[in-house]
């Protein structure tokens, strides 16, 4: 068999970029990403501004999915997010000189992982699995079988199925 050759990509990625932007579901995905990212630069520099930059890799940023003047700052500790709390009138005051217009910033806690990890049950119970059907299982099928025309394709089945699985 002969198939057509595959053709050469040449696009390169601002080529892509701008087919993502103006893609259907796409588009949207996009800007608000680039929102994010241009959100924690301006952050990034605002905290610089006030001497915390060392926090800037700790924090996650996003707006509230309501208003959009509304920052949320995720973080992992309360000695960071005590230390935002005294900060941020600063805070607005240098993100509005960035360009990040917000009336007000709420500081969250991230919840911590879970310290438990799901592990294999030990012992015959894991490692045994099932070799045939149950007694109800195998009940319902005989009744099944009974009921089906013995010359049909269906009972055919039927019987081999219960003459492959044991008791």
């Amino acid at each position: 068999m002969n198939f057509a050759p595959k053709p050469v990509r040449t696009k390169a990625a601002h080529e892509w970029l701008e087919y993502l932007r103006e893609s259907e579901g796409l588009g949207s995905i996009l800007a608000k990403t680039e929102d994010l990212v241009k959100l924690k630069i301006a952050l990034k520099a605002a905290l610089f501004e006030l001497d915390l930059e060392n926090l800037a890799p700790k924090i996650e940023a996003g707006w509230r999915s309501g208003a959009q003047n509304e920052l949320y700052l995720l973080v992992n500790g309360a000695s960071i997010a005590t230390r935002l709390q005294q900060v941020l009138p600063s805070l607005i005051n240098e993100l509005a000189k960035k360009g990040v217009v917000c009336t007000s910033i709420k500081v969250r806690l991230k919840p911590a992982p879970s310290a438990w990890e799901i592990k294999p049950r030990d012992g015959r119970q894991a490692s045994q699995k099932p070799t045939g059907f149950n007694a109800v299982a195998r009940a319902s099928w005989e009744s099944l079988l009974d009921k089906l025309a013995p010359d049909s394709d269906l009972h055919q089945a039927v019987k081999r199925l219960l003459q492959s699985k044991p008791k």
